[in-house]
Formats: structure tokens, sequence, C-alpha cells
């Protein structure tokens, strides 16, 4: 090997390796410092653009994830205060059956009156509940009312009644009425109607003897026609109803149609629902026909009536967002649970009166079919909390399996980074130590110039 001065390369090459060891090196304490073995998009590009993707996902969910959980908080406020309305309707109904009582006198009928108009007002209160400044109870967020041109509106109230006998129509002779075992209601000419109904907080009272009446929909319509039509569904002979037509001949559709008698609300809206229907047979000794009134009085709540918002109201759901991409949401609306949409106040702030006996009677179906629509309300908010509850698991689940994947692309192996950062650490002092010895190289051309 010749001996050079000007240009020393084997310091060169040591030098440019001590360079690239200790570019090495600080790579290996970077990746053993951060726990991460990708830490700049110029260690693995593709690995970094993938990994950030899926950084962002996750994020999305653990938002998505947060959100589920704000809206299960929503729904717990409104159920805890729907609850609360259902057991005071509970004693509303209790106050209204010990009212209907003889016992008490009407004093005490009085008394009970001013604790009724107590409750209803609570249940006003209940319904004026808010999560983050939402109203949630007042129907704001209601579903609403949508026409279509082949349908009547739904905006009225549906009573069915599935006790009478699966032959009785609208025209069937009072006197020839049956139950659903096929059984004679025992009716007679001589005996005494008396039809109570409830009408935007206002009790109607109307009674008569049978042999005034001629068929079905003259007893039904006995109270004037109280602003109903009486519908009355086709049955085949397995029970299904295959088209329900209302007074004028017009297809009634609800929203789940079942085989019996109906009487839908002739007015649209709260104003103009039937909140209670009630009727009453006695026989001319004024004993109560038992068998006949258990099935007169059958017609239970199917429909409750809402105001017409066409189809505004379907953009005054509440949106849930619970996924990481655009319209992975939940709509949700709750009806109004106010007194008046329960039909225990009217538009004017008139109570639902048990201030007699025949009132208080005509109370007990009114609060029954309140109960019926906070029960309703009370079960789908139920419903909706458990879906939120398999949806925020469902969010964890797909957070969890991506971190795992951007773990594996993105999070180092730390024995191995470790190794690593040994072996380049070895080799940075190995490297200048050889530095050092080249550099010694030169020194032995002033020994020759000696």
């Amino acid at each position: 090997m010749s001996i050079v001065l000007k240009n020393n390369m084997a310091a060169v090459r040591a030098l440019n390796i001590l360079s690239e060891n200790g570019n090495n090196l600080e790579k290996s304490l970077s990746k053993v410092s951060c726990g991460m073995k990708i830490v700049g998009a110029n260690d693995d590009a593709a690995g970094w653009g993938i990994s950030e993707r899926m950084r962002e996902r996750i994020r999305a969910l653990e938002q998505a994830e947060q959100n589920a959980q704000n809206d299960m908080s929503l729904m717990k406020t409104a159920e805890g205060a729907l609850g609360n309305t259902v057991e005071v309707l509970k004693t509303l109904k209790a106050k209204a059956i010990d009212a209907a009582n003889d016992s008490n006198t009407n004093e005490d009928r009085q008394t009970i009156q001013k604790e009724i108009n107590q409750l209803v007002d609570q249940i006003d209160d209940n319904a004026l509940v808010t999560f983050n400044g939402k109203y949630l109870l007042t129907g704001s967020s209601s579903t609403g009312i949508r026409r279509t041109s082949d349908r009547n509106t739904w905006s009225r109230t549906i009573l069915l009644n599935q006790s009478l006998g699966t032959d009785v129509v609208m025209g069937t002779r009072v006197t020839k009425l049956t139950n659903r075992a096929g059984d004679s209601l025992g009716i007679q000419t001589s005996d005494i109607w008396q039809v109570s109904w409830v009408k935007n907080g206002k009790i109607n009272v109307e009674s008569g003897q049978v042999s005034g009446l001629t068929n079905l929909a003259s007893l039904v319509k006995a109270n004037g026609a109280a602003n109903a039509d009486f519908d009355q569904g086709n049955v085949l002979a397995d029970g299904r109803l295959v088209a329900c037509y209302d007074k004028y001949g017009q297809p009634l559709y609800t929203p789940d149609l079942q085989a019996g008698v109906y009487i839908r609300a002739n007015d649209e809206g709260i104003a103009g629902a039937i909140a209670g229907y009630t009727i009453n047979i006695t026989d001319a000794g004024g004993n109560a026909r038992t068998t006949a009134n258990a099935a007169l009085n059958g017609f239970k709540l199917l429909k409750a009536a809402e105001n017409n918002f066409g189809n505004v109201g379907i953009g005054n759901l509440f949106n849930f967002q619970v996924g990481a991409d655009a319209n992975v949401a939940m709509k949700i609306g709750m009806s109004d649970m106010r007194s008046n949409a329960l039909g225990l106040k009217g538009d004017t702030g008139e109570v639902i009166s048990v201030t007699t006996k025949d009132y208080a009677n005509a109370a007990i179906s009114v609060f029954e079919n309140a109960l019926t629509m906070a029960l309703d309300q009370q079960t789908e908010i139920g419903s909706v909390l458990s879906r939120l509850e398999y949806t925020s698991t469902n969010i964890l689940t797909s957070r969890d399996n991506d971190q795992a994947a951007e773990s594996v692309i993105r999070d180092a192996d730390m024995a191995k980074e470790m190794t690593n950062y040994t072996k380049n650490n070895v080799l940075l002092q190995s490297v200048q130590s050889m530095l050092t010895q080249a550099n010694q190289n030169s020194s032995a051309v002033l020994n020759l110039l000696q």
C-alpha cells in the first residue's frame, strides 16, 4: 500500500461509515424512545400513509362512541321523566276509580279533582324536561304526520275493538251483537244505553233506550257522531284483515292493521282526538249487562292523534350520529307527552273532570289510553337505549380491531429495536476507533521526512 499525504482514503471511508452508523444509531434511539418503528414518512412511506388513515378512523370511532354515550344520557333523561309520568297516570286512574264510587259525596269528588289538577300539571312539568337545552317530550322531535295521495292521514285517533264477534259489522242489530267467543251479549230492547266520550278535555255523556237504536253503528254514533267515523274491517277465515273501509267507502290504512271494529276521529290533530270512549248497557232495573259492557268497552287505543306537520316533522327527529362515516346515524322521534296530547286537558286549559260519577267513569278510559301512550313511548325509549348499548359495544370492538392493525404497522418491537440500538452503538464506537487508526497513517509520512 502506498503512503500518501494529500488524500487519506482510509480515513475518508471510515468517516463515511461513521456518519452512516451515527444516522442508524440516531434512528434506533428515536424508535426506542417513542416505541414506534415508523417515526416519520421517510421510514416507510406506504406504512405511514396506511397507519395515518387508520388513526383517523380510530379517532372518528372514538368520537362516535362518545356520541353514543351522550345519546344514552339524553334518552335516560327522557326515560326518567316519562317514568314519572307513568306513575302519575297510574295514580290518576286510581283516583278516577275512587271518584266513580258512590261511597264518595260530590264534595269528596271535588277534593279528588283538586288532586287530579295538580297531578295533570305535574305531567306537563315532566314533559318539559330538557337535555342540553333541547326539549325532549313536547313533540318537537315527533315523526309528524305525512299525507300521501292514496292514504288517509294518520293524524287521527284510532280506537280498535277486538272483543266483539268476528261476524259483527256496523249494520248488526244491537240485540244480535256477540262477543269474540260467539256468545250473545244478551242486550234487550228494553235496556238502557249510555255513551261517554272525551274530546279536548271535555266529557260528553248521552243515554237512551236500546229500542231507539237500529244497529251497532247507531249505538256507537248515538253520541251525535262524536266527530268520528266508524270503520269495519273485512276479515278472512284466518283472521287476517284484507281491507278496512270508512263510512264513505274509502279505504282506511293504519300503521298496523288488525281485524276488528274501528272508531277513527273525524277531526285531525290533538285537539280533535277522542281521548276516551265508554259504552254502558243496563237492564230496565238498572243492573249492568256485564257481558255486553265487557265487549262494547273493548275499544282500545290503536293510534294516537298527532298534530299534522306535513313532512316537517321528519326533519325534526333526533339524529344520533353513531358511526365513523356520513349518514351512519339513528333517527329517533319522541311523541308529545304533555297533558293535552294525552287527552287530559283541553286547549283552553280545562282538566278532565271527575266531579260526578258519570264523569269519573268516563275518565277511567281516558287515563287508561293515556297510560297506553306513555308506556308505548317508554318502551320505544327503552328499545333505543338497548340499541345504543349494542352500538357502543360494536364501535369499541371496531376501534380495538383498527388499533390492533395500526399497532402492527407503527409500533416497534422493543426487543428488536434495543438489539439494533446496541449494534449501531457498538459499530459507531468501532468506526470511531478505526478512524483514529486511519488518521495515524498520515503521521507515518513525518517519519520519512525526518
